[in-house]
């Protein structure tokens, strides 16, 4: 399978903080592909270096040192980012917006015609079900309904690529049963998902590979079953072991 996403001894490095504080390193060489057609799953503890090489990726943060593409365009060229859809963790929308009338402003972002975003709209509406409320204002949706809408939105220009960050994150356990189905439904349509997650036992189920990342270094990557063959263990507890957490003894 051809890489769609494709980073090479990527480093990223921030003020620590004020004149004479030094640096930190957020993501350290890191090295990782991604392929057509895959569900990957980017996970690691809070402060990992997770979202930074989103950023990276999407152009809102320059590396230090190394490299990434996507669809063999180095990020730092807009053209890179043509083909992909993005949801960050926390959304914000003009809630007095309805679904349709959101999807609609996006579509004329990207310069879709209008027969053709009409067809679009009702495609994305069906798929993750918000039909049934499509003219309802977003304010009155429930976190779930709005994290869906959120998806829709990535969705609009029918992208190769989706990025995720923490798509899940404050969903109910039907909500996120919900999003995983969308996932589903992507990848069998040849979609590529690369998303973040603290959901393991989600990640386990949906995704197809996975790396892990700690203090901004690669721990481990590969597909989840053979993970979970080589550890023995399922993957909460491959990632608490690589991470090196320890449960407080019981009293």
């Amino acid at each position: 399978m051809s890489a769609i996403l494709d980073i090479k001894d990527l480093c990223v490095e921030y003020r620590s903080g004020g004149l004479g504080q030094g640096t930190k390193l957020a993501v350290n060489k890191l090295n990782l592909s991604v392929h057509t057609g895959e569900v990957f799953g980017f996970l690691g503890p809070n402060g990992a270096g997770k979202t930074t090489t989103m950023n990276v990726l999407l152009g809102f943060v320059n590396a230090t040192s190394g490299s990434a593409s996507l669809f063999g365009v180095d990020v730092r060229e807009p053209i890179a980012r043509q083909r992909i859809g993005y949801l960050p963790e926390l959304t914000y929308y003009y809630k007095f917006l309805t679904a349709e009338e959101l999807l609609r402003f996006y579509a004329k972002v990207f310069g879709i015609p209008r027969l053709e975003a009409s067809k679009r709209i009702d495609q994305l509406l069906k798929l993750v079900e918000l039909e049934s409320v499509r003219k309802r204002p977003i304010k009155s949706y429930s976190k779930g309904m709005q994290q869906r809408v959120g998806l829709a939105q990535a969705l609009i220009n029918n992208p190769d690529l989706l990025i995720l960050d923490e798509p899940t994150s404050g969903l109910d356990p039907i909500g996120r049963m919900k999003v995983r189905e969308i996932i589903q439904r992507l990848k069998n349509e040849g979609k590529t998902v690369f998303f973040s997650s603290h959901e393991l036992g989600e990640v386990e189920t949906v995704c197809d590979r996975v790396a892990i990342l700690h203090q901004g270094q690669l721990k481990v990557e590969g597909r989840v079953n053979e993970l979970m063959q080589q550890y023995q263990s399922n993957l909460e507890q491959i990632f608490l072991k690589i991470i090196g957490y320890q449960p407080a003894p019981q009293p």
